[in-house]
């Protein structure tokens, strides 16, 4: 997924799982406002068509009330990805949401007329929702919820599914803050010299 942050760079950011792509680079609540990408409903139409569930904008339909439920979940899938991800507690109440939200109905997958995965149309802003929570229930759960990682620089609180074969990605992306840290070291190495 390619990702503008507000200082203008723009980069490749793998969440490693769609409810990481939702709930890392939409914004949300507190420090993360900032970064609000959610504003109406077509704007979740547009991350749908730029996240891994493989739809087109003109094949989703939402509405204001599927924004607010997107939203939810996404402060859910947050608070539960963060604890995950920095060893603290999980608050029971972000489960309790993704729980709630799985229990809707998901996406109609089918194969389409050139043979090419698709969906029944229209599709929803609450199939979304669902189709993100129960991503979130196979994700933050073990044996998976153990890659749960954050971005290793310590001015960015991006967090993914680490899917490395070794499972020591540290980086939210290499074009970022990867690249940072590789010149951060380069230049230590030569003030020393």
């Amino acid at each position: 997924m390619r990702v503008r942050h507000p200082d203008g760079q723009v980069f490749t950011f793998d969440a490693g799982a769609l409810c990481l792509e939702l709930s890392s680079v939409t914004g949300g609540e507190g420090f993360r406002a900032r970064f609000e990408t959610l504003h109406t409903p077509a704007d979740l139409a547009r991350w749908a068509a730029a996240s891994r569930l493989g739809v087109t904008e003109a094949e989703v339909t939402a509405s204001d009330a599927d924004l607010a439920l997107v939203k939810r979940l996404r402060e859910a899938v947050w608070g539960r990805a963060y604890a995950l991800a920095t060893g603290s507690l999980p608050d029971p109440r972000d489960a309790a949401v993704i729980n709630e939200v799985a229990g809707g109905a998901p996406p109609v997958p089918r194969i389409g007329v050139d043979g090419a995965h698709t969906w029944r149309q229209p599709l929803t802003g609450a199939q979304l929702a669902a189709a993100i929570a129960r991503d979130a229930v196979r994700t933050l759960t073990p044996p998976i919820a153990a890659r749960v990682r954050m971005c290793g620089a310590d001015n960015c609180a991006l967090i993914y599914l680490d899917t490395s074969r070794p499972g020591r990605r540290r980086w939210c992306s290499m074009e970022r803050c990867g690249n940072r840290a590789k010149v951060r070291g380069h230049r230590a190495r030569h003030s020393d010299a």
